[in-house]
């Protein structure tokens, strides 16, 4: 039995829609209210959450660079993941949460310790850092030239203190890091200078002792040792020159005091004997004994020794009176002689000097090789000390600036103030995502419940459906049992309904009452960095 004739054909018409719509009808509007109610009472009882921002200009080093140069050579990007890690640490937010009394939602029924566990996290989660980047920087690359600081908590006031106290925390960590990165570097340069130092004095004193120990056999001695060696030559061979002219001179003073003594009556007849046999044996080196003075010689010195031959009478001793020419010779004699072993004594010292400094020469290439390996190590530890004093005064300048306030520094332009326009839960944009899957879920339901359904709504569909001939169509005949039961029906079907909206509300209102993590799980913040 049909509900009622159609006029139209199985596929889409607006008669079918029609159609479909006073047979699906109250699903549509059950499926379509149901969430909707649940998300209207959701995002009615989502507590507000406020942010508020404070805006840290980063001002560069106030003292040229060409005249200082700053110790802190980090990146800025990780210097402030650095300070973030620093300033979020447990301790530090522990101290803030319990200062300012936050989060205290979480306490309830859990211990201290995982309750301030939990409160640190979400405190951590609430915070965030946004880069600015500056716009007239050069290149492909853009530097920081500030940065926001966002808080979003529950109450408006104490979000604005929260996001300036954090603020505050970054200026006072910067300048710590910073003074602490210069006072590092200063430190570390100084205790590589003192060692550079230690290093630089042992080998200044390793050569000191080297050319102590080898005085005249440096290799930058070299040539002095030569030019000395050939001055002591020609001296040796100027004192040999004298010696021989002062002995020559000596023959002469000693002959001319014989020939004085001689004519003087005052010469001993031995002394004469001696030395005419010295000039004879001098004469007949040249001559012949038939040489008029050998002969003379001869007859001389026969003379002399039969008489030195003949027995003497013993005579007092005589004072025989000195011939004053005599005595002058004596006394040139005498100097002659002096000089003369002066000489001698001096040629022996030059000798030893020339084989000291034959020595010198000789030893001088093995000297400059220890001295050239000693002297690269000197050089290269005096180059490095010298290196590492400049960069540790600098250092001590830079580490001055800082302490002065002179570098890099974080100023807050903007502090961050009271917000009393919640930035979540963003409820019209969830309104209207709710509205439309709600719309969505209601019309999906009934097209999927016409899909299912098998059942002949028309003579058409029946007709399209088989081939025999519709002979005749019967109208629904309602009777008053029927229509008492089918409002039985609806009355069970609609209180049920009612039942489960209440429900659902109720649910949705006491999960979302006071759900701060839902707020921020549905409304999450913008953010282009995270510090």
């Amino acid at each position: 039995m049909l509900d009622h004739e159609e006029v139209g054909g199985g596929g889409f018409s607006l008669d079918r829609v029609r159609a479909a719509w006073s047979r699906r009808k109250w699903l549509g509007i059950l499926l379509f209210a149901l969430p909707l109610a649940a998300l209207v009472a959701l995002v009615t009882a989502l507590p507000d959450v406020y942010r508020s921002t404070a805006t840290v200009l980063i001002e560069g080093q106030q003292v040229p660079e060409a005249l200082v140069k700053s110790t802190v050579a980090s990146e800025l990007e990780i210097r402030l993941t650095t300070m973030r890690q620093e300033i979020l640490s447990h301790s530090r937010l522990e101290a803030l949460i319990n200062r300012l009394g936050l989060y205290a939602d979480l306490r309830t029924g859990v211990s201290d310790a995982s309750w301030m566990g939990d409160a640190v996290e979400r405190l951590r989660e609430d915070v965030t850092v946004e880069f600015q980047e500056s716009q007239i920087s050069r290149g492909p690359y853009r530097s920081t030239n500030a940065f926001l600081l966002s808080y979003r908590g529950r109450d408006p006031q104490t979000v604005a203190l929260v996001t300036n106290t954090l603020a505050a925390y970054y200026v006072e960590e910067n300048l710590k890091a910073r003074e602490r990165y210069a006072s590092g570097t200063t430190e570390f340069l100084r205790v590589q200078l003192t060692e550079a130092k230690r290093r630089l004095d042992e080998q200044e004193q390793k050569v000191s002792h080297l050319r102590a120990r080898y005085v005249g056999e440096m290799p930058q001695q070299a040539q002095t040792n030569i030019a000395r060696m050939e001055s002591m030559n020609g001296q040796l061979r100027s004192n040999r020159d004298n010696q021989v002219r002062l002995a020559e001179r000596l023959d002469m003073l000693a002959n001319q005091l014989a020939l004085v003594r001689t004519e003087a009556g005052l010469e001993p007849d031995e002394v004469r004997l001696q030395r005419l046999k010295g000039e004879l044996a001098a004469l007949r080196i040249k001559y012949t004994d038939l040489w008029p003075d050998i002969i003379r010689l001869k007859d001389e010195i026969s003379s002399l020794e039969r008489q030195l031959a003949q027995p003497k009478p013993k005579k007092p001793v005589e004072e025989v009176p000195l011939h004053p020419q005599a005595v002058r010779l004596q006394e040139a004699i005498k100097a002659t002689g002096t000089e003369l072993s002066f000489l001698k004594a001096e040629e022996q010292r030059l000798k030893k000097d020339i084989v000291a400094y034959q020595t010198r020469i000789d030893n001088a290439p093995q000297r400059e090789q220890e001295f050239t390996d000693l002297t690269r190590d000197y050089d290269t530890t005096k180059e490095l000390y010298h290196t590492l004093l400049k960069r540790h005064e600098e250092a001590q300048i830079g580490e001055s600036m800082e302490q002065r306030q002179k570098g890099e520094q974080f100023r807050i332009l903007e502090p961050a103030r009271p917000s009393y326009i919640p930035a979540a839960p963003r409820r019209s944009r969830l309104l209207l995502i709710g509205l439309a899957l709600s719309a969505a879920l209601g019309v999906g339901a009934m097209i999927l419940a016409e899909i299912v359904d098998t059942s002949f709504h028309s003579v058409n569909d029946l007709r399209s459906f088989s081939t025999l001939p519709v002979l005749v169509a019967i109208p629904r005949i309602i009777t008053e049992a029927d229509a008492r039961q089918r409002r039985t029906r609806f009355r069970l079907a609609a209180t049920l309904a009612i039942v489960g909206m209440v429900f659902m509300v109720g649910t949705a209102y006491f999960a979302a009452s006071n759900n701060e993590t839902l707020t921020n799980l549905l409304s999450p913040p913008r953010r282009s960095a995270r510090g």
